[in-house]
């Protein structure tokens, strides 16, 4: 198609990760009239931050990540972040579970498998506080099952490949939950985008969106690259999604669109070790997550992390921090110059004076040795061996820097970012991202298209049951759709690929 030929489309998504496929797949179901028209810049869905091997899969509900539970100077845990993030994952089991029972999703083991979410830390004032983490959880509802002990037995029987060669004279506490889960999110994003196309969607990989222009009547005229054979189109959309992760901001600076200034982003790359040895595997079969080092991003708190990925068990360890310029992993070096802009500079500014710690902190990253890294696993693995891991490279993450007052502020979490009249929207940011992609893309919905969405209300019902309900605020409702989540995810039955854990309770 010649660059001045408009072809015409009522939803364009930008990006094919599992955003813009979550919102494809709830699009299609609310309006199944309207067409849908996806472009991807790679050649494949989920190949950026949604491939498996590029995030931690956690499946986060804050069951485990202690980021979500900061202590106070009382010594109490303030647990408001760990029940909205747990709320906000309840909803995409409840859409996923929906999926699956109606043909949207394939087999739920292809992407979502059992796997318990454990907290760890050693030290007696880190014991205290887990304590504490665990007295604030246990009896709320979201929370119902959860575990502590601080005995070197269960913890050596329930986690053998933590327990060997461990000194137990350092005190040690868990919190473990048995109903946690790894989501391989890039499974999951290539289901949900053959759904949009199975259904009348048009995507098209190896294009490149490189420009959004408003036109007068309202809607978008969105410039596309073909990356192989250089040839640019036209398309004109009444509405535009931007998930296109790190590359969402730059888009957006493009669109014009004035809710946009004062944002920034702050590039932060990781990496991973893996397990290469079959038999260190097989001894580990949980989410572990420590608590992280002073000064690092909540995003880089250290776990111990099974992974269930087409059929096979894995093992993760991570992430190390480290620092590019790029917004993508597959992004140029100029894109951190390119988004400082007129409009965010005193908001970009103000984090590099405010944020000395995290720069502290990455440079040590930067100049670990594998050795080092070997060293820093060791505080989960005591007999850890440099020779059965492997070094990858993960998913690159841009967090969210914001104005405040004359300046900045670093934000770790996500923003949706919308046009005033609902014509186009971008989500910005990461942790805990691709979890909570149902509630985003829900909210997306409701900013968006305020005249249709009392319509949808019926049909939103259906797949989400508890939406616009706090599940904290009703046990019954939150028992009621997560025994039916669980069913239909078959999350009650354990993959061949995963061990359960002892059936013996912990020590209260």
């Amino acid at each position: 198609m010649s660059e001045n030929v408009v072809a015409k489309t009522d939803v364009v998504l930008v990006g094919a990760g599992i955003m813009s496929a979550t919102l494809g797949a709830l699009l299609r179901q609310v309006q199944p009239d309207w067409s849908i028209t996806a472009f991807e810049r790679l050649d494949a869905a989920a190949a950026e931050s949604s491939d498996p091997w590029n995030n931690a899969g956690t499946g986060h509900s804050a069951l485990c990540e202690l980021n979500y539970t900061p202590g106070k100077p009382d010594g109490s845990v303030d647990i408001a972040k760990a029940v909205n993030v747990n709320e906000q994952f309840q909803v995409s089991r409840q859409f996923w579970a929906y999926a699956v029972d109606n043909g949207i999703l394939s087999d739920p083991k292809n992407f979502i498998n059992p796997v318990p979410h454990v907290s760890f830390v050693h030290g007696a004032e880190n014991v205290k506080y887990l304590r504490a983490r665990y007295d604030a959880l246990a009896g709320h509802p979201l929370f119902e099952g959860m575990e502590y002990t601080e005995s070197p037995e269960v913890f050596t029987e329930r986690l053998p490949l933590m327990g060997k060669g461990r000194d137990f004279s350092d005190p040690v506490a868990l919190n473990w939950t048995q109903t946690g889960t790894d989501v391989d999110f890039g499974a999951l994003t290539k289901q949900l985008i053959n759904h949009v196309a199975a259904s009348g969607g048009s995507v098209f990989f190896g294009h490149e969106v490189t420009d959004i222009a408003k036109q007068s009547d309202g809607s978008w005229i969105v410039k596309v690259r073909n990356r192989r054979t250089g040839e640019s189109r036209k398309v004109q959309a009444k509405f535009v999604f931007v998930g296109a992760g790190g590359g969402a901001l730059h888009l957006l600076q493009k669109s014009g669109i004035k809710e946009i200034k004062g944002f920034g982003g702050f590039p932060v790359s990781g990496a991973f070790l893996r397990c290469t040895n079959p038999e260190v595997i097989a001894q580990h079969s949980a989410k572990v997550y420590g608590k992280a080092a002073v000064g690092a991003p909540p995003m880089s708190v250290p776990h111990l992390d099974t992974r269930v990925i087409g059929g096979k068990q894995g093992l993760l360890f991570g992430p190390y921090a480290g620092w590019s310029p790029k917004f993508l992993k597959q992004g140029g070096i100029m894109d951190l110059p390119r988004s400082v802009k007129p409009g965010n500079l005193m908001s970009m500014l103000g984090v590099g004076v405010t944020e000395l710690g995290l720069v502290k902190y990455l440079v040590g990253e930067l100049m670990q040795s594998p050795a080092d890294r070997i060293g820093t696993l060791a505080e989960f693995v005591p007999e850890a061996r440099l020779e059965d891991w492997e070094l990858i490279v993960a998913g690159q993450r841009v967090q969210v820097i914001r104005r405040k007052g004359a300046g900045g502020v670093l934000e770790f979490g996500t923003a949706v970012v919308n046009a005033g009249d609902g014509s186009i929207a971008g989500l910005l940011g990461a942790s805990p991202g691709a979890s909570t992609a149902v509630p985003a893309m829900l909210d997306v919905l409701e900013r968006c298209f305020p005249q249709q969405w009392a319509g949808w209300q019926s049909k939103l019902r259906e797949m989400v049951p508890s939406l616009g309900v706090k599940l904290s605020d009703n046990p019954d409702l939150f028992r009621q759709v997560w025994d039916h989540s669980t069913r239909s995810l078959e999350l009650d039955v354990v993959s061949d690929t995963v061990a359960e854990a002892p059936a013996e309770a912990a020590a209260v």
